[in-house]
């Protein structure tokens, strides 16, 4: 991975296929069971390392400044090789628009949905979500699952499964979508993609799936930028406007 002034780019990682193909057996799970509720537990704004997944964990961010009522709550995951240190670039983002950030490691080198089955991911947002909403009042009609390249690939594709709690998905770059069963309600969908994306191509990705989810009715903001491979800092402010804004 390279970052440079607010954006980060994705450099493929060699040994990716090896730990994809040994990737641990288990069941299918692809339902997320977190609700928003009242908060239990005190915390400051700023960043909170949850301490649930060991090595490989997440960190809730809390906008700083006054904040009255619920805020919105945007979950965010990295791309294949990569971790929660990629979206560090938008906490100073969730100041400016008053916006949570979640953001989260996958239990592999990928999020399991891209590699094989749904499970121990999963399983581990759900407990991150958990953690979430019982330190902060999150707003349930603004609370976004969103990501770059293999997280915004899962990201729209989990997120469609659980349309019933994630009312808003942001993908940062997207290869595919596959819902792993019946889509679920109708998230707002927001999708930008880089024109000289060398790694997911934009011709065979984006521009051919974005038309598809429209025509299956759901409302979908599509931004495409001059770039390569990469989340831009003023494409992820753009998003986090649209999730503030939207109803």
């Amino acid at each position: 991975m390279r970052r440079r002034g607010g954006l980060v780019r994705v450099i493929p990682i060699m040994a990716m296929a090896l730990s994809i193909c040994c990737r641990p057996a288990g069941p299918e799970i692809t339902r997320i069971a977190a609700r928003p509720e009242a908060p239990t537990i005190a915390i400051q704004p700023g960043e909170h390392a949850l301490g649930l997944g060991g090595a490989r964990d997440g960190v809730l961010y809390v906008p700083r400044g006054v904040q009255t009522g619920p805020v919105p709550l945007v979950v965010l995951m990295h791309g294949a090789g990569q971790s929660k240190d990629l979206f560090t670039f938008t906490f100073p983002l969730a100041d400016e628009t008053g916006v949570a950030i979640l953001t989260l490691d996958s239990r592999d080198v990928t999020w399991d949905g891209v590699a094989g089955h749904f499970g121990p991911d999963v399983t581990f947002i759900d407990t991150a979500l958990r953690y979430t909403f019982r330190r902060i009042a999150v707003d349930p009609r603004r609370l976004a699952l969103g990501g770059f390249s293999d997280g915004a690939s899962y990201a729209l594709s989990l997120g469609l499964a659980n349309g019933d709690l994630f009312t808003h998905l942001v993908a940062f770059s997207p290869g595919f979508v596959a819902p792993p069963q019946p889509a679920v309600g109708r998230p707002r969908i927001f999708v930008a993609h880089g024109t000289r994306d060398e790694i997911l191509g934009i011709n065979l990705t984006s521009r051919r799936f974005v038309p598809r989810l429209r025509d299956a009715g759901y409302a979908v903001t599509y931004q495409e930028f001059d770039g390569p491979h990469e989340a831009p800092a003023p494409i992820a402010r753009m998003a986090f406007k649209w999730l503030v804004s939207s109803q």
